[in-house]
């Protein structure tokens, strides 16, 4: 079988098995691998030291799979829904993650089948399926096999289904026909994502600073949320779409077929308050299976106090103080700052008896800084009176 045949053979099996996108392109060092390195030499990659640890990995996909010939690039649209705006108690949660089904699961069956089905083909065929995981640009190898460009937000964009897509890979030994590499980028003179980014996490167009994205701050990054950034997550509690929802190619994309990738009833939005309640199992029970697995209760739960805190009300209060005497440190960090933000005269006294009997150092500055704020506002108050 020539390439030709194979390509063609390939890419009717992939939309046989539900990806809209599929383009070819050659195993080479990415061209963007030296702006990968630059951006990893800034300190742009937050918490997540795995991206560093492998850099050099990432230089050819020979490392992710030993002679690798040809890369044959996926794209499978996730839009289902429009998001409906949180009301007072409420979180939003990305468009990807909020399923009940984690995308990572869905797209390895899909290409794990994939690889079976060219290994049929022929013996000497020997290929790998990487979705999200392992040392591979697949952004760079989008544009590479002519999905999409890369936009100023950093996300691939396809003319037909915007952003709104899962991006997956099949590493073969063999060599395909090559789709032509997209070249044009039709963002033109649009700075829509740069401007509406609430924590300005874009250092210029085409260059994101993971430490202030709100996808990265509400996923990856494991340790209390810098002060300064907390009142621009607003109610987001896992990921962020709003760099997304504003680009006009996403107002045209197509939606994704069949309800796969639909929200569940009770993620769009969220409950806040019900995430104080849930202890370890029954967390686990609740979001094994999704993607807001990944940040783990104390991550959830954090991120979900300081939704709370951002639009402060009495309601907030019982949730709040649970979430203060959690057994998790940055539970507890997160909720004194959240009630920073409410009533002195409810707020000061549960913060005061918790700190009466909190040992830890950095919970203890919360509760100070809190206090403080509450303080602050009170007095305020009185003096415009």
């Amino acid at each position: 079988m020539n390439p030709a045949e194979l390509t063609e053979l390939l890419k009717s099996e992939c939309h046989r098995l539900g990806f809209q996108l599929a383009g070819a392109c050659p195993a080479v060092q990415p061209v963007g691998f030296r702006r990968f390195e630059n951006w990893l030499d800034a300190g742009y990659n937050g918490e997540m030291d795995y991206l560093a640890n492998r850099k050099d990995a990432y230089r050819h996909p020979e490392n992710v799979l030993d002679g690798t010939i040809s890369v044959l690039m996926l794209g499978l649209n996730y839009q289902t829904a429009e998001p409906v705006f949180p009301a007072i108690g409420q979180g939003r949660v990305s468009r990807y993650a909020w399923s009940d089904v984690d995308y990572h699961n869905v797209i390895h069956a899909k290409v794990e089948e994939l690889v079976r089905f060219c290994e049929s083909q022929s013996s000497e065929i020997n290929a790998r399926g990487v979705v999200d995981t392992a040392p591979l640009l697949e952004r760079e190898f989008g544009q590479l096999a002519g999905i999409g460009w890369q936009a100023k937000n950093t996300m691939l964009i396809n003319r037909g289904i915007g952003s709104w897509f899962f991006l997956a890979a099949l590493l073969l030994n063999v060599q395909l026909d090559y789709d032509v590499p997209y070249h044009s980028n039709h963002c033109g003179t649009c700075t829509a994502c740069i401007d509406a980014c609430p924590t300005e996490a874009f250092v210029e167009p085409h260059v994101l600073d993971a430490n202030r994205c709100i996808s990265y701050l509400t996923i990856e990054h494991r340790s209390p949320i810098p002060l300064e950034l907390r009142a621009g997550m607003g109610s987001w509690i896992f990921g962020c779409d709003i760099c997304q929802d504003v680009c006009p190619w996403n107002n045209k994309a197509e939606r994704a077929g069949g309800d796969l990738f639909a929200p569940a009833p009770d993620r769009n939005p969220i409950d806040l308050i019900e995430l104080f309640f849930l202890n370890d199992d029954q967390f686990r029970l609740m979001f094994k299976k999704t993607p807001l697995w990944r940040p783990k209760r104390r991550g959830i739960v954090r991120n979900a106090a300081i939704a709370l805190g951002n639009c402060p009300t009495n309601a907030n209060i019982g949730a709040l103080t649970t979430g203060l005497n959690d057994d998790e440190e940055l539970i507890r960090g997160a909720s004194a700052w959240a009630l920073g933000n409410h009533a002195i005269e409810l707020a000061s006294p549960i913060l005061r008896n918790r700190l009466s009997v909190e040992s830890v150092r950095a919970v203890i500055d919360e509760i100070d800084w809190a206090l403080k704020q509450l303080a602050d506002t009170n007095s305020n108050r009185s003096f415009r009176s």
